[in-house]
């Protein structure tokens, strides 16, 4: 009898031991604490676009609709409340990079814009702004695709044997994953034109 007892000892130690539910923790805590820095560089940018916008504004010729998108896209970008569970949930996460993405649109469209406008070009503090949101942009590309990568790791852990049956039993799901919005305009090669014939 005594054997036996220690025999399912060894065995369920054996089994809970491998059952990967330490690892599952650890891959979680990678997605949260890369998900968090995805919003920092957001955050970022948020705080950069008022310095950016009056700056530009000093500039008395500059496009005022232009402008208004920018403050109205970053509004709606910051509107969003950020919370934890933003990633776990696909249709929030969705919400919240399509937010972010009309930011990156109106913030695109002002740079474009203010190239037209030699005394804006020369401001120094316009091109340390824009130095320094371009640099933002990178990060959160940096930063988007560290949340992929841990997401992807999680995800591929959690689907594995045995790690699927302690996730299944203690409740943890897939997460969702970045997507482009617009996969086609993706997909398509991008133009250019000189202007000459």
């Amino acid at each position: 009898m005594r054997r036996w007892i220690l025999g399912w000892a060894v065995t369920a130690t054996f089994l809970l031991g491998g059952c990967g539910y330490n690892e599952i923790q650890t891959r979680d805590e990678a997605v949260k604490a890369s998900w968090a820095e995805v919003l920092s560089q957001y955050q970022r940018r948020a705080d950069l676009v008022p310095n950016l916008v009056n700056t530009v504004k000093g500039e008395a010729n500059f496009e005022q609709e232009t402008l208004t998108r920018v403050i109205e896209a970053r509004a709606k970008a910051t509107s969003i409340q950020v919370t934890p569970e933003l990633a776990n949930d696909p249709a929030a996460l969705q919400k919240f990079q399509q937010a972010q993405g009309e930011l990156s649109s109106a913030l695109s469209r002002l740079l474009v814009v203010s190239e037209n406008y030699p005394n804006l070009k020369t401001n120094q503090s316009f091109q340390d702004l824009r130095a320094q949101l371009e640099g933002t942009e990178n990060r959160i590309a940096i930063a988007r695709n560290r949340y992929i990568k841990s997401v992807q790791d999680y995800n591929v852990y959690i689907r594995q044997l045995p790690q699927n049956v302690t996730a299944m039993a203690m409740g943890y799901k897939e997460k969702p994953q970045f997507a482009v919005e617009n996969e086609a305009a993706v997909k398509q090669v991008p133009k250019v034109d000189f202007g000459s014939k």
